[in-house]
């Protein structure tokens, strides 16, 4: 066992932290006065980093939250986002960073699902008023005391909002900082008895799924991801660095943040960050062909903590969502398996499986054997190909289409719909059909300047497209009608319903080859 001095490691190598207390005191100690985070007017630095969030720390345990308690945080991109999860990893309790985005019912799901001990919160955001969404999420919080019991939220004890005028049930920040004034030996003590493999944080992702997704990830996963992606994204010492990705997804914390403050840059937040940052990849494949170095990001997720999967080469025609993947994260087994778990042939498709460092602990509240193969693989989802030393990214395996006993994959039917001319956007779905299981359907948009039809369409795509990919229902819609989630994935099940009502019948016969 690592005594206490060895675990705490060196204090002025950020490069080297192991655990999240580590990473913040050597970046105060490497850093000091340099501006880490800035927001507007707000400048957060090195120093302040560390003496905001010790203070904060200490008032978490002495208002009982220790080791392994869930604390949500509630933040826009910010310095106190910033200070807020270092207080709380610090401790060795575990931060689960929560979505500005959510509407009262998915918050109060969030809340309930991740079993939070503790929540810290702003007021507002952008005309959104937190604690008018808490209180239409969670019942009986509005008239609840601030020593909360609620039925809903069952492990909820106490909420924190930093803001000077807090509603009755909350509790204002200096009932944190006040409580752990003069317990300074405390912080130190309970930082010495954190490992790397101890969890660290909880991230929730945005699905389309109605019940939520917790992963989770240790100390280990978050810096050793961090030295990784600093070395692969060629951070330089004190660059700046604009995030355009919320902090509470994977993409925006790791890429946008950690790897930036670890190099002594300084992230500037622009009070409303979205998904359409330039590596939009960290959260799933790659949209953009922006290089570090030699590599092109290809693919990563939460369940990674971000990119594992890179390319050295432009996407390929045929395949054109992520480029070839060819390098790896070292830390990282990779294997593309068939639904038994065995490695697939060359020339054969499977679904990518991964294991090692980086790899998420587990999901919240499903049992291991339902993600994960029996021999540590997290199953990722995500369907590929594995064709002459290279790994093509095909779609997620959960997209696919399986109609009249045939897969028909969905990126491969919109790859063909945007190379239509007068196509600028397409998106693929299943519909449930009484004789074939499910049907092809498609949602466009046109540019207007060439006049197109559902018949058209599907005359043009069957000179592309096996007759059975082709769509038997097309929807001509606007940009703005596709559903989607927060995160700009499309919510497929809503997309599907739209095809229905507003669907174009393209083809009249049944096909003869399916």
């Amino acid at each position: 066992m690592l005594g206490r001095d060895a675990q705490l490691g060196d204090a002025r190598r950020p490069g080297s932290a192991r655990t999240c207390a580590e990473f913040v005191r050597s970046l105060a100690a490497a850093f000091g006065d340099r501006p880490a985070v800035v927001l507007g007017a707000e400048v957060l630095t090195y120093g302040d980093l560390e003496e905001r969030s010790r203070a904060l720390a200490l008032g978490l345990l002495a208002r009982g939250v220790g080791k392994g308690c869930r604390v949500g945080v509630l933040f826009e991109n910010s310095p106190s986002w910033v200070v807020h999860c270092a207080a709380v990893t610090r401790i060795g309790a575990v931060a689960v960073p929560l979505s500005t985005f959510s509407k009262p019912p998915e918050l109060a799901r969030v809340v309930r699902h991740a079993d939070l001990h503790a929540l810290v919160l702003q007021r507002s955001f952008l005309a959104r008023d937190f604690t008018a969404i808490l209180e239409g999420g969670i019942d009986g919080l509005a008239t609840s005391p601030p020593d909360l019991l609620l039925p809903t939220v069952p492990f909820l004890r106490w909420i924190v909002v930093e803001d000077v005028d807090v509603p009755a049930w909350a509790r204002p920040p200096s009932w944190l900082t006040e409580s752990g004034a003069g317990a300074e030996p405390l912080l130190r003590e309970a930082e010495g008895e954190l490992f790397p493999e101890e969890p660290a944080v909880m991230i929730y992702t945005s699905g389309q799924s109605a019940t939520p997704k917790g992963v989770w990830h240790s100390h280990a996963n978050v810096m050793g991801k961090t030295h990784y992606l600093r070395a692969m994204m060629g951070r330089t010492p004190g660059m700046e660095s604009e995030a355009t990705m919320p902090f509470f997804w994977v993409g925006g914390m790791v890429m946008d943040l950690l790897t930036v403050l670890e190099v002594g840059g300084q992230v500037r937040c622009n009070g409303a960050p979205t998904s359409g940052g330039t590596v939009i990849g960290a959260v799933g494949p790659a949209r953009s062909t922006v290089a570090y170095g030699p590599h092109l990001p290809a693919l990563g997720m939460s369940e990674t903590f971000g990119m594992y999967a890179w390319g050295t080469e432009a996407p390929h025609p045929e395949r054109p969502i992520c480029p070839p993947m060819t390098v790896f994260d070292p830390e990282v087994e990779v294997k593309v398996v068939d639904p038994g778990g065995n490695p697939v042939a060359d020339g054969a498709t499977g679904e990518m499986a991964v294991r090692g460092s980086g790899v998420t602990l587990g999901l919240q509240k499903v049992a291991r054997q339902d993600a994960f193969c029996a021999d540590g693989f997290y199953r990722t989802g995500d369907e590929c190909l594995v064709e002459g030393g290279a790994v093509y990214f095909i779609g997620r395996l959960g997209d696919m289409i399986k109609t009249s006993g045939a897969n028909v994959a969905p990126a491969e039917v919109e790859r063909e719909l945007v190379a239509i001319d007068g196509v600028v956007r397409a998106h693929v779905v299943g519909i449930p059909d009484r004789d074939r299981g499910q049907i092809v359907g498609a949602a466009v948009v046109t540019d207007g300047a060439v006049p197109l039809d559902a018949a058209t369409i599907a005359a043009e795509l069957g000179t592309r497209l096996a007759t059975y990919k082709v769509p038997r229902l097309v929807a001509f819609v606007d940009p703005d009608e596709v559903p989607t989630t927060p995160s700009h994935k499309v919510r497929r099940s809503e997309l599907a319903a739209l095809i229905v009502a507003r669907g174009l019948r393209a083809r009249r016969r049944p096909p003869e080859d399916c």
